[in-house]
């Protein structure tokens, strides 16, 4: 039986509810869309598959990060309360600002894929043109697939977490299936020889190692998703033992790892590689061609609904930010209100199904933009939150921390410097995964319209005499 907090948020979610909104947050459409590029860019299936591999041992700090803080504080929206209490409200502001602009990005682009997909996947649908964005054309029945996705995933949201917990739970279930048949009959119908040479010079990488590089610059970017877990927790069940809830976090970093080294073999293995990345969408392709029946329908079928895990988990992750930023007095009032029914965020739910229906209506080539402005406004979230974590373990020693990082101090500050490195890669012009100009702009609009909120909620304050200490 469900029991609701004292906050009115119900109390549902178990550990296995966790990982699967971290796991599908993290698992998309990267595997299906992208797996021919990671081959080609790193010279090879093996050097892209080691690159991904330390990828994720690079953000298991990070991940345990979020795992101590959130068994110590577990509420909604946690990182806006951890970066209060360590920095303050103006730098708790900015930290959820962009958190949330990095998880609500993801809302619109799940939409925008499974338009893609749905298009890729049955040409038929690629009737009745309505216009361009960016070049790419808008197509009515594409569009209508995509915005029914939207309004699938918008339903369970505003039903409550447990809801969108079970489609989570059933999608989790379907990928690993999924890709465990794949490397079954990899074995079968593949070969081992397709995956080779180990490594063939690109125009970029002379070495193992120099391709292994630019994979490794972008994994981040296919791991973002793990902080949805402890976005919703204080809708965790009662009694549930928040001694394992940050190996859950490591658990789900993991899981994906092995997820995408399986999709880069699998796939690689079945014709030879060099042959393999030369299709437009490789991985749909070869599905289709080296006979493998009613599995490569099935897989097809798993492409075409994957983009719901993620948009799901952002959706929900979203809307606990911004409900509690609400509560911090950050956003309107409006935002701290819940559904009489479900008690779940009305205003927050509102936004993020706005967002979700815009999708479709941008067009594929609005993907790139938004995931790096995406990574850009998560790793800004996962920095803040690591040196609060850091912080928190001088100025709050006594605070009961069920879980801890490995490694104690040191392991939070690896975390630290897993974050700078990747916030390097994405603002330092010279890096090759740096942010170009139209995502700068976006950037500085989204910035623009906090300063804008953070302004006017201040105004509001000092108007009713409710204004905070200063920092």
């Amino acid at each position: 039986m469900s029991a609701k907090t004292d906050t009115g948020m119900v109390k549902s979610l178990s550990l296995w509810n966790f990982f699967t909104i971290g796991f599908g947050a993290i698992i998309g459409t990267g595997w299906i869309l992208l797996v021919g590029d990671w081959m080609k860019l790193g010279g090879g299936p093996i050097p892209a598959a080691i690159a991904f591999v330390i990828g994720a041992v690079f953000l298991l700090p990070v991940g345990a990060v979020f795992g101590e803080l959130t068994a110590a504080i577990p509420i909604s929206g946690g990182t806006v309360e951890y970066v209060d209490r360590t920095f303050g409200r103006t730098a708790s502001f900015v930290t959820a600002w962009f958190l949330a602009l990095g998880n609500a990005i993801i809302v619109p682009w799940e939409s925008i894929a499974i338009a893609n997909l749905a298009g890729e996947l049955m040409p038929f649908l690629k009737t009745v043109k309505l216009y361009e964005v960016m070049g790419a054309p808008i197509y009515l029945p594409t569009l209508l697939v995509g915005c029914l996705g939207a309004v699938y995933v918008i339903y369970l949201n505003f039903k409550g977490a447990a809801s969108a917990a079970r489609l989570q739970g059933f999608l989790t279930k379907l990928l690993l299936g999924g890709m465990g048949l794949t490397i079954l009959l990899s074995f079968i119908k593949g070969s081992p020889s397709h995956i080779m040479p180990v490594f063939t010079p690109t125009e970029n990488a002379s070495s193992l190692w120099m391709g292994v590089l630019p994979v490794l610059v972008m994994t981040p970017f296919f791991y973002a998703g793990f902080d949805t877990i402890p976005q919703q927790a204080e809708e965790a069940a009662e009694g549930l033992d928040w001694r394992k809830f940050g190996v859950i976090i490591s658990m789900a970093l993991l899981a994906a790892g092995g997820f995408y080294v399986m999709a880069i073999y699998g796939f690689g293995s079945f014709i030879p590689w060099q042959d393999f990345v030369t299709y437009n969408i490789p991985a749909l392709t070869v599905l289709g061609v080296v006979g493998l029946g009613l599995f490569g329908k099935f897989m097809m079928a798993v492409a075409m609904v994957s983009p719901l895990g993620p948009m799901n988990s952002f959706f929900g992750a979203t809307t606990r930010i911004m409900l509690a930023m609400g509560r911090k007095g950050q956003l309107p009032a409006v935002f701290t209100e819940l559904h009489p029914r479900y008690k779940t965020p009305t205003a927050a739910n509102i936004l993020l199904a706005i967002l979700a229906l815009a999708g479709p209506f941008l067009g594929p080539n609005m993907l790139v933009p938004l995931t790096n402005i995406s990574s850009l406004g998560f790793i800004i979230g996962c920095f803040m939150v690591s040196c609060a974590c850091l912080k928190m373990r001088y100025t709050e020693p006594d605070l009961h921390r069920p879980y801890t990082v490995p490694l104690g101090r040191v392991g939070i500050v690896l975390a630290i410097l897993a974050c700078a490195t990747i916030i390097g890669l994405l603002v330092l012009p010279f890096s090759p995964a740096a942010l170009n100009t139209q995502e700068w702009i976006i950037v500085a609009v989204w910035a623009a319209l906090g300063l804008l909120f953070m302004v006017s909620r201040r105004a509001s304050q000092r108007a009713t005499g409710t204004v905070e200490a200063a920092d």
